[in-house]
């Protein structure tokens, strides 16, 4: 569960904040001042490389974006009807504290149905998603610590909504693993580049998951329910650290490539020193790639996840000890140039395929396929009139099926429907 700030934090933090890089051209965006250390952004550095405003000679910079949508859905024939969605409203703050010592901070308001399913979902909130020091010592060590958003996979660090041609983040990244997963805690990260390549690296020890992500009202093994732990800010289920890192490798006209882990003990194994339990692990594996066919300008962004769980011997099939999923994005401008004021807008074709597994496997007692899988197809137009701002228009045609294999029901089958959404860096 997040937690709410006082409107005076938020009012505080709305006069301060900072500047991103992704499926938007970074080249057109105004950046800033602050030396980094290296010359070209890697996916590590989303969090860091957003459009913002300085304020005078003060060393702090403000930014943020905002993201409203409309959606008609219906699944299994069954729909609610138009509905209009406000889903989030960010703020960034910056500053330079002196020579090699920064502060970046970001405050949040939530309330996206899509994107943290189940008890992980708490409604509309303001909340604190980073907040951290960096320390730079050299470019390949540097020093990190506050709340931070664990490097796993590349949708975790960017995120923001005017980056995508989608109104809906992708399914395995947000309802899989936990999206904008952030806790408090402590790393190290360099980078190095030589002629077109770039190598980057992150480690992180933090906060980690807790029961909830076998013991919740959904079900089954679920990571996004130990968001709606209210305590992971101030303490650890477990006692022992999460561990993250991610490995880059980016070359100019080939793209990135990055491989992340994170691996926990999640369980409570002991009250006051005395052990109650066996210590339960978890262990994810993630694969990112991004790069841009220069010829066509078609840009490619694609990322897959394996979660491994241990499981108590007596929890039934329904709680999958192994999960996989992922994305591909394929965008593809069909008009760029002037349109109106703007010079340089662009119309864009997009399509996203994505599928999740949430029980991969075979039920032991008769060997038959456990499904609990979902895969969608979503093709989509979009319009920026500038590469800070996003007009999309989206199709999704969705087929899910519970743990046996049927299709038919409430919140499984086949889901089908339209989304427009605006979203906007200010």
């Amino acid at each position: 569960m997040k937690k709410y700030l006082p409107l005076s934090i938020i009012i505080v933090i709305s006069f301060l904040s900072l500047s991103v890089d992704a499926q938007i051209d970074s080249s057109l965006l105004k950046t800033s001042e602050r030396k980094d250390t290296v010359n070209r952004p890697m996916t590590m550095d989303a969090i860091y490389n957003r459009p913002f405003l300085n304020i005078g000679k003060s060393p702090v910079s403000i930014g943020g974006y905002i993201e409203a949508d409309w959606q008609y859905m219906a699944t299994s024939g069954i729909t609610v009807g138009n509905q209009f969605q406000f889903r989030r409203f960010s703020l960034f703050v910056a500053s330079t504290i002196s020579k090699r010592i920064k502060f970046l901070g970001e405050i949040e308001y939530e309330n996206d149905p899509t994107g943290e399913a189940g008890e992980a979902s708490t409604g509309a909130q303001f909340t604190v998603e980073y907040a951290a020091v960096n320390i730079e010592l050299h470019p390949l060590l540097n020093l990190s610590g506050g709340m931070i958003l664990n490097p796993i996979g590349a949708f975790n660090q960017n995120h923001d909504g005017p980056k995508w041609e989608f109104t809906d983040r992708p399914i395995a990244m947000s309802q899989m693993l936990p999206d904008t997963w952030n806790n408090a805690g402590f790393g190290v990260f360099g980078k190095q580049y030589f002629k077109h390549w770039m190598f980057g690296y992150e480690f992180y020890l933090t906060g980690g998951f807790n029961d909830s992500i076998i013991d919740n009202s959904l079900g089954k093994t679920f990571l996004p329910s130990a968001k709606s732990n209210p305590n992971r800010f101030t303490s650890s289920a477990s006692g022992e650290p999460l561990y993250t890192g991610k490995i880059s490798l980016s070359h100019d006209k080939i793209g990135e490539l990055g491989l992340s882990f994170m691996s926990n003990v999640y369980n409570t194994w002991r009250i006051e020193g005395a052990p109650i339990d066996n210590k339960r692990n978890l262990f994810v594996f993630d694969v990112d790639y991004n790069t841009t066919v220069h010829k066509t300008h078609t840009s490619i962004t694609t990322e897959w996840a394996w979660i491994f769980v241990k499981l108590p011997p007596d929890y039934s099939p329904e709680f999958g000890n192994k999960q996989f999923g992922g994305f591909i994005d394929v965008v593809q401008p069909f008009y760029r140039g002037k349109v109106l004021d703007w010079n340089h807008a662009t119309f864009n074709f997009a399509i996203r395929a994505e599928y999740v597994d949430w029980n991969v496997g075979n039920f032991t007692s008769t060997g038959t396929k456990m499904y609990n899988q979902l895969w969608s197809i979503m093709p989509a137009i979009s319009f920026r009139p500038t590469p800070l701002t996003v007009l999309r228009f989206n199709y999704r045609y969705q087929n899910q099926k519970d743990i046996v294999g049927n299709t038919i029901g409430a919140t499984i089958g086949t889901t089908a429907g339209f989304s427009f959404g605006l979203s906007t860096y200010f």
